[in-house]
């Protein structure tokens, strides 16, 4: 009895999550992921036991398995007419004699569409099967299909006393050890009274934000901010990026002809440090996205600002740069563009241990060195240009 294993009621689209068995290396299918896919398997004649197209949300990219047999006929469609996304991505991983095609893209990446919900990130694309003609033009064998995908990954804060290594960047990354030192980076909206909720702009706005630093357990801290790297992946280290403030303290964006950046004076708190800087995107990135790491630290507030530890703004009216505290000499170095070598860890450190439910030390006289910087990660901000297409409306589930 021949058995097709792709029988399907046409017009069904199905909800599919997958996760990867470590046991077994395979993905298996599961009820609650923290990333999981959507595939709308509706054009093409197929379904369970098994499903010809297969999906997992992996950290940084998209890993798409395609059954050859696409439409349960028991002829094997070719690889070469196979391809994913707006960019026709070609496979990864192909070859004749197999009867499946891997694609592997990362998540901005073959014409990917990103939607922000107030849950989640959800990246979008599709399974693209276009048939070449072959034999007699007039006829045709079998007609072109498309398989929207789509990836979801839920937007949570992270709270950790390691480094950030999210599965997803957070909207808002703090930082935190045992001793309550924690960092924060924040969007703010326009009057600075709140979180702003949407983190999507258009070229021409204004991105505040505000840095802070719990005190707790510690004596009176004045909270920096060292540098902030953009970039368009939450690896600082990726490639373009832009530093908008560098060299301890010193906002060099405000310095553009065409920005008006600077540190907000006077301070809310000692322990708060804010700052607005235009809208910015990496010329040529399609995927309009960018992620800002921050270098967060402190000094304790009765320490006079230096210049390794100071936040100076540029004044273009008087072409000259002005700390947010302290005299002006402490900026002198942004102009020369060197601010001595600050021995920074790039790392949170381990946490002292705690007895009886205290911190070791309260109120010390000084700082542990191991516990006043920490990398912060934001993003990703959605920053769209005015003649940019809105994002395209996502399939429905039903």
């Amino acid at each position: 009895v021949a058995y097709n294993p792709w029988a399907f009621v046409r017009g069904e689209a199905e909800l599919w999550r997958y996760e990867r068995d470590p046991s077994l290396g395979q993905p298996r299918a599961v009820s609650q992921p923290s990333a999981w896919a959507w595939v709308d398997v509706s054009q093409l004649q197929a379904a369970a036991p098994l499903h010809p197209v297969a999906v997992q949300c992996q950290e940084a990219q998209v890993v798409v398995t395609v059954h050859r047999d696409l439409f349960g006929t028991g002829r094997l469609v070719k690889a070469a007419e196979l391809t994913l996304g707006s960019a026709a991505c070609l496979p990864a991983v192909w070859s004749a004699a197999e009867t499946t095609v891997t694609f592997m893209t990362g998540l901005h990446e073959c014409g990917n569409a990103l939607k922000v919900t107030p849950d989640a990130l959800v990246y979008s694309t599709s399974l693209n099967y276009k048939p070449v003609p072959a034999g007699n033009p007039v006829i045709v064998r079998t007609s072109p299909a498309m398989v929207p995908i789509e990836c979801h990954y839920p937007r949570r804060d992270n709270v950790s006393s390691n480094g950030v290594k999210p599965t997803w960047a957070p909207f808002r990354s703090t930082l935190s050890s045992e001793e309550k030192l924690s960092f924060s980076l924040r969007l703010m909206n326009d009057d600075w009274s709140a979180e702003r909720v949407s983190t999507i702009f258009q070229l021409g706005e204004v991105l505040r934000f505000q840095a802070g630093v719990n005190t707790e357990n510690h004596a009176p801290l004045r909270l920096f901010v060292d540098n902030c790297v953009a970039a368009p992946t939450p690896d600082r280290s990726s490639s373009p990026q832009y530093a908008f403030i560098d060299f301890s303290g010193c906002l060099v964006d405000g310095q553009l002809d065409d920005a008006t950046s600077t540190f907000i004076t006077p301070r809310p708190r000692q322990d708060v440090l804010q700052f607005a800087v235009d809208a910015f995107k990496f010329a040529g990135d399609s995927s309009n996205l960018i992620y800002i790491t921050c270098h967060l630290k402190v000094s304790l507030a009765d320490q006079a600002p230096d210049p390794l530890n100071k936040a100076c703004s540029f004044n273009k009216a008087s072409n000259l740069w002005a700390p947010v505290e302290g005299t002006p000499d402490v900026c002198s170095c942004c102009e020369m563009r060197s601010c001595g070598l600050a021995r920074h860890s790039r790392r949170l450190h381990a946490p002292s241990r705690w007895q009886g439910g205290r911190a070791r030390r309260e109120l010390p006289s000084q700082l542990d060195p191991l516990m006043k910087e920490a990398d912060v990660v934001f993003g990703p901000l959605v920053i769209h240009s005015w003649q940019d297409h809105p994002v395209r409306k996502m399939p429905s589930r039903g």
